[in-house]
């Protein structure tokens, strides 16, 4: 497999890099100190086009597809990986189910808000279930002119600045995967409301929320699918997914080498520079080695994705892999700066709170070894 990008490709990641180098790392350090979504910034996104590169063009997108998604999510995981989370999620997770199983009527109308910089949410998770949805107590009942929802969904990244999304419930409790629907939902929706605000430990810049629906009445056109068919729309949506977590985790990784190579340069320790030291030199190699092994992995699927393969073991080994050297890498980085490294004042101390959710989101690290064991065994 060729791995290197195409011209279009680094030219783009070129852009997007001018873009986080003067936009976003400078104030990435206070949107998060201020728990403050960037908006302007967001705008500034998508009258550039990232927000909708990605999606398909004949309904108004960049027609990207994932490898754009990943470049752009790395890009932008460099400087803040709480712009990056609402970023992938909003313009990845959020469209996959509608860009593939939307009415035209869906796509016309919320492919192209998402890529004008509306912003969209995903809801799956429930409070009593977290990898298991077998307990989804998010009900739906037809009415005489669409549905009615019921239930409370948490860790809803998106929560507060969305207008729409996508939000899966059940016809009975108990019902099993056969009784699960998806459907696409307006923020303004009656019924429907934002609940608790999680207190996280990184991304602080991206709220975390509950999305609470009270008898939210929706038009039968808010159907996505067809009954019944909602568990699948949405596994299919995480799997196409799965590898922005890994271009997430690799651009928090990307930054904290970056200072940690800058700073063995800098910092004098022992009458030389720390990086002429030994044991320094053997965490940069191992970090340098560690990234490019998750560049490469990442790429390929996203790669194998655009080239119409799901991609379920090779996403589930990207998201692995990429999150978990991250972690091992930022690890290091604060090692490496020391009693500066815990402290506010250097960017690694973010890295590492920012990294530490990549392992568990859209999948923990021991669900995606279940997938790629499952793959490779040929288990259904």
């Amino acid at each position: 497999m060729d791995f290197e990008h195409s011209e279009e490709e680094r030219l783009f990641r070129a852009a997007a890099r001018d873009f986080v180098g003067s936009e976003v790392i400078p104030h990435a350090a206070q949107w998060e100190e201020e728990a403050r979504f960037p908006w302007d910034t967001w705008r500034q996104l998508a009258e550039l086009g990232l927000c909708g590169m990605s999606l398909p063009a004949e309904y108004g997108g960049g027609g990207g597809g994932k490898t754009m998604l990943c470049i752009a999510t790395e890009e932008l995981a460099y400087g803040s990986a709480g712009l990056a989370v609402a970023f992938l999620v909003s313009c990845g997770i959020a469209m996959d189910g509608i860009c593939k199983h939307g009415t035209e009527e869906q796509k016309n109308e919320y492919i192209p808000r998402c890529a004008g910089g509306e912003i969209a949410f995903f809801a799956l998770t429930e409070p009593g279930g977290g990898s298991d949805v077998g307990p989804m107590q998010t009900r739906y009942r037809p009415t005489e002119d669409g549905y009615s929802l019921a239930g409370t969904k948490t860790f809803i990244t998106n929560g507060e600045e969305s207008s729409f999304g996508v939000v899966l419930a059940t016809r009975a409790p108990g019902a099993g995967h056969r009784g699960i629907s998806a459907f696409v939902i307006d923020k303004d929706a009656p019924g429907l409301s934002t609940g608790k605000k999680e207190k996280k430990t990184g991304q602080h810049c991206s709220s975390t929320t509950e999305i609470v629906m009270d008898d939210c009445v929706i038009p039968q056109q808010g159907l996505l699918g067809k009954e019944g068919h909602g568990l699948r729309i949405a596994l299919e949506a995480i799997d196409r997914s799965r590898v922005a977590i890994a271009a997430q985790a690799l651009g928090i990784a990307r930054a904290a080498y970056d200072e940690s190579v800058r700073y063995a340069k800098e910092r004098q320790a022992f009458g030389k520079a720390l990086g002429q030291l030994q044991a320094i030199q053997w965490m940069i190699a191992d970090m340098s080695t560690e990234l490019e092994a998750a560049r490469l992995l990442t790429y390929s699927a996203a790669s194998l994705i655009d080239h119409g393969d799901l991609a379920i073991r090779e996403s589930a080994m990207a998201k692995l892999y990429a999150s978990e050297a991250a972690g091992r890498i930022c690890h290091r980085a604060v090692q490496i700066f020391g009693g500066y490294g815990y402290s506010r004042d250097t960017p690694v101390e973010r890295f590492s709170r920012d990294q530490r959710v990549t392992e568990i989101y859209e999948g923990t690290s021991e669900m995606q070894r279940w997938a790629i064991a499952r793959q490779v065994l040929g288990m259904k």
